[in-house]
């Protein structure tokens, strides 16, 4: 039965025929079990986990959510955010955890629905940067607009459809007079320079290995960094973006929609402290890498988002991104 299916009991009547010749009619009634679209409850997760972490990271959440539901539940890696975006739009992930700028604009196409906002780092809200390069210059975005019209330039960012690795250092980018052609969804060729796509610290490798001059990702990417400052030199902020959403397919019931969203506002702590079940983000621990980025969810909509939509329609990005990506 599908997400789409009747929220009601059905009910199935049994016969049995006396010795007179009438019909003694029993009813019973079975309750309805809501099956998620395909017996099973499919989270997709974004690009932005590294595939290792995945498993250690995401699998309380797996846990959780078979033991509220009884149902199997599976954790799903995308390439891309649009491919998050599409299987919510397909029928094909229940659930999501993406960024704010694929959630927006998945919204706009009818293929997402925003539910949660998460909470990391102490705060609902984080910032974009723009970086330069060891050997590059430039210390803000006037200088590096010198520095592009003069040189042969590379610049590195996360996914096209990440708020913070794409849209907010192009937006800045472009007020600052920095031609980026039909950006984020062109290949470049328009531009001043050479954009080059892949992920938040794939965008940081990029730079540090010296295949950019500068670079866009999420402010969170120094702290996750060794030596840090000594590759990359901050020349931009863009601060105050809403933290990233978790989003649910629209082909769900509204009774599996809401069980959804219960389920993770009253879900305990110990969800978000990776496989082993310990607060360990420090390096002395035996898998400091397990706990996952965020710690706290709250009920939002899309409003809480119109700063992410504003900024995509200064860059010209609507919902036909997602005919022809």
């Amino acid at each position: 039965m599908g997400g789409n299916g009747s929220d009601e009991g059905t009910t199935t009547t049994s016969s049995d025929t006396t010795e007179g010749g009438e019909s003694d009619a029993t009813e019973t009634t079975t309750e309805s079990k809501m099956d998620f679209q395909n017996g099973e409850i499919n989270f997709n997760v974004s690009p932005s986990v590294a595939q290792e972490r995945l498993q250690a990271q995401y699998q309380p959440i797996k846990e959780h959510l078979q033991n509220e539901f009884d149902v199997p539940a599976k954790l799903k890696l995308a390439n891309n955010y649009s491919a998050v975006i599409q299987a919510l739009g397909a029928g094909t992930s229940d659930m999501a955890e993406t960024g704010p700028f694929a959630a927006a604009l998945g919204v706009e196409a009818g293929k997402a629905e925003i539910a949660l906002q998460r909470k990391g780092y102490g705060s609902w809200e984080y910032k974009s940067i723009i970086v330069a390069a060891d050997g590059v210059d430039v210390s803000n975005l006037d200088e590096m607009k010198t520095y592009v019209e003069n040189n042969e330039t590379t610049i590195a960012f996360a996914d096209r459809l990440s708020a913070s690795g794409c849209l907010f250092p192009l937006y800045d980018l472009k007020k600052a007079g920095i031609e980026i052609g039909t950006l984020p969804e062109g290949g470049g060729s328009d531009a001043a320079f050479t954009p080059n796509f892949s992920s938040h610290t794939g965008a940081y490798e990029t730079l540090k290995n010296g295949q950019a001059d500068f670079a866009g990702f999420g402010g969170f990417v120094p702290g996750l960094q060794d030596n840090f400052e000594k590759n990359a030199t901050i020349i931009n902020e863009h601060t105050g973006l809403p933290r990233a959403p978790i989003v649910l397919s629209p082909k769900l019931t509204e009774e599996e929609k809401t069980a959804l969203v219960e389920a993770f506002t009253s879900a305990p702590d110990k969800i978000y402290l990776g496989k082993d079940g310990k607060k360990d983000t420090d390096k002395k621990s035996d898998d400091p890498d397990d706990d996952l980025w965020f710690n706290a969810v709250r009920k939002v909509d899309v409003d809480k988002y119109q700063p992410v939509i504003d900024a995509a329609k200064e860059l010209g990005v609507g919902t036909d991104y997602f005919k022809t990506s």
